[in-house]
């Protein structure tokens, strides 16, 4: 079923926990009240020179383009040897063209200079998760998410959402849902994936409300749209429908959704 990209994703490209509470094995508990690179003045002119060139490869790598923010990743090594937001980048890269093992490498050596780091711990963390590594990715989620300093636990939580749904534990993943929307009540994964599933669990009251959150936040998209016309043609809603289906016509004429709206394919 298609959802939302990860937080994590739709961030870098346009993103007290329960049963995931625990540090991951070999990472101080302490760790999790590190504060992000990102509140921190550069320690030092050479340091600074690196910012600089990973701020500018992170907005190449939200663009497509990987090899520049590569080149510029290189650059802030060759400034800062030991700057751990450069090894992040250089994950990041690697784990948008599909290098996995080259991910890793770089991940632990960002997250071997600052094991507390949460924004490392979050995209670590997904990464563990759709490598199959679900359990070690949900402890770095957890790390992240219950950092005090971190600005957007939304992120960790709702990766740790999507985390359980491929385990297969829908209610594991509602809490982690509802929690990022408490943190962040615009958090876009959340609310369609909330909405997705009491779809899905023939709740479609509930889908419809937390439709309507999401779309007051931001634009539809072809999935939201079509779950939308589904969940308001299953509550007999005809004229809420009818706005959907224009929607997926007048924007997503392309796109498979709107196929299985004309074939007329509703579950």
């Amino acid at each position: 079923m298609t959802r939302f990209a990860a937080p994590l994703l739709s961030a870098l490209l346009s993103l007290l926990l329960g049963a995931c509470a625990t540090a991951p094995v070999g990472v101080a508990q302490d760790a999790a009240a590190a504060r992000p690179y990102a509140d921190r003045a550069p320690a030092s002119p050479a340091e600074a020179s690196a910012k600089v060139h990973v701020d500018l490869g992170t907005a190449y790598l939200q663009v497509g383009r990987y090899d520049v923010a590569l080149d510029e990743a290189a650059i802030a090594l060759e400034d800062s040897p030991s700057y751990a937001p450069a090894f992040h980048l250089r994950a990041l890269v690697y784990m948008m063209v599909g290098d996995e093992a080259k991910a890793e490498e770089n991940f632990r050596r960002a997250l071997a200079q600052a094991p507390g780091e949460p924004e490392f711990n979050n995209s670590f963390g997904w990464f563990l998760c759709i490598q199959g590594r679900e359990t070690e990715g949900l402890e770095r989620l957890a790390l992240a998410a219950r950092n005090p300093y971190y600005r957007t636990p939304a992120y960790p939580l709702s990766n740790a959402g999507l985390c359980y749904l491929r385990l297969g534990d829908t209610a594991a993943a509602v809490t982690h849902f509802q929690r990022a929307v408490e943190a962040d009540p615009g958090n876009a994964v959340a609310l369609f994936n909330l909405a997705d599933i009491a779809y899905r669990q023939g709740d479609f009251v509930t889908a419809r409300t937390h439709l309507i959150r999401l779309h007051q936040q931001s634009e539809p998209t072809a999935e939201s749209a079509w779950l939308g016309l589904r969940t308001e043609r299953r509550l007999g809603n005809t004229e809420a429908e009818a706005s959907y289906a224009a929607q997926l016509r007048s924007r997503f004429a392309s796109s498979p959704q709107y196929q299985l709206m004309l074939q007329g394919k509703y579950e």
